[in-house]
């Protein structure tokens, strides 16, 4: 079931223009499905990243408002950080969520724990809006548990002004006593691992341990020059000029670079990680169809557009993608052609001795 996907060609891309605003102006809604409020009264508790729906700033749609004005089902909205906090939480079977939305490798390791229920796509009439290049993928290989959400890379945002122009395309910028206190990495262990992975030439799913000790030796050598590990935190300190260099996802990125000119972007040369984010039904929700109401409404041209505009990130919905009208319309970051991609690997659920066994080592790292 393992499935690396390494693209042959590399290729550094950089953003140098400044971006326009872009961003989804609230209009009244043209809905391809129908909503009724049959439901009417039901909570919905949905689980998400912070920062990953279209709340309502800037003139923008407030997703989740327009779901209830729409349904009369109300949204109970609650966030996490990481996957791995959103896993403890669902683990935990302390709270009930209907809706959640993990990454690739997440999802794989939720329904292998039988975490989650199967998702009956007959009633979710949007589903074929999903580019058929995302259905079926390693950690859902017959469509049964999820449906793709949003696409991206990580990349490594920087500003120029502070860093004195361009800097090395590679994640060993993260190292360079250049930027001593003014570089920041994830506060995740995944993707903090594999800023050093990358380095080192190695398998991001590896089950050697001795490669988890390489990596976490390199992350040791590189705490004492940064400034921080942050997750959301990234948004602020990019922004303001607080830190100068920081990996994040490439959607993400473009959101910060719309608001900090100085703020520019590339793939570093040794590769990169690529996810697909997924909305999945937990195993003890208790609202399932309002769940599957919900993930068909996020699936409307106009919400999924909204969203897409709203976050930054590459949508894997072809109403989105082939909207003349979508302001990232064939964006190089968001979809570079084949020419321009960068080398990229999927993370996959590892086996738990290895995920205790890393795990055991990033705290090492953060205590370092």
């Amino acid at each position: 079931m393992k499935k690396t996907i390494a693209l042959i060609i590399t290729l550094v891309i950089t953003l140098s223009a400044a971006l326009t605003g872009c961003g989804y102006k609230y209009k009244e809604l043209n809905l391809r499905a129908k909503f009724d409020q049959s439901l009417k009264g039901t909570t919905l508790t949905v689980y998400n990243w912070g920062e990953y729906i279209s709340n309502g700033e800037d003139d923008s749609m407030d997703t989740n408002k327009e779901f209830e004005r729409l349904t009369g089902i109300k949204v109970k909205y609650l966030t996490y950080v990481s996957n791995e906090t959103m896993y403890s939480q669902i683990k935990s079977a302390g709270v009930s969520y209907d809706v959640i939305i993990p990454s690739d490798y997440m999802i794989e390791r939720l329904i292998n724990e039988d975490m989650l229920q199967k998702i009956d796509t007959s009633k979710i009439s949007n589903y074929d809006l999903i580019d058929g290049k995302y259905k079926g993928l390693f950690f859902d290989e017959n469509e049964e548990y999820s449906v793709p959400y949003n696409v991206g890379m990580v990349g490594i945002i920087y500003n120029e002004e502070l860093t004195g122009g361009d800097i090395e395309h590679s994640w060993k910028v993260l190292w360079d006593e250049k930027y001593k206190d003014m570089a920041l990495n994830f506060d995740n262990s995944r993707d903090a691992f594999m800023t050093a992975q990358m380095i080192l030439g190695q398998d991001l799913n590896t089950t050697n341990k001795a490669d988890w000790d390489a990596a976490a030796e390199l992350l040791k050598k590189g705490k004492n020059n940064l400034q921080d590990y942050v997750m959301d935190e990234v948004f602020s300190k990019m922004e303001t000029g607080e830190a100068s260099i920081a990996p994040y996802y490439a959607g993400d990125c473009l959101t910060m670079m719309d608001v900090n000119k100085d703020l520019k972007f590339f793939y570093p040369e040794e590769g990169t990680n690529i996810f697909v984010d997924s909305i999945c039904i937990p195993k003890n929700a208790k609202n399932v169809e309002a769940a599957l109401m919900y993930i068909n409404f996020l699936l409307e041209p106009d919400v999924a557009t909204a969203n897409a505009e709203y976050l930054g990130y590459a949508s894997p919905n072809t109403a989105v993608v082939n909207n003349k009208d979508y302001c990232y319309y064939q964006n190089k970051i968001l979809y570079p052609d084949e020419s321009d991609m960068p080398k990229v690997q999927y993370y996959h659920d590892i086996k738990s001795d290895i995920r205790t066994y890393y795990e055991t080592l990033w705290s090492e790292v953060k205590l370092y």
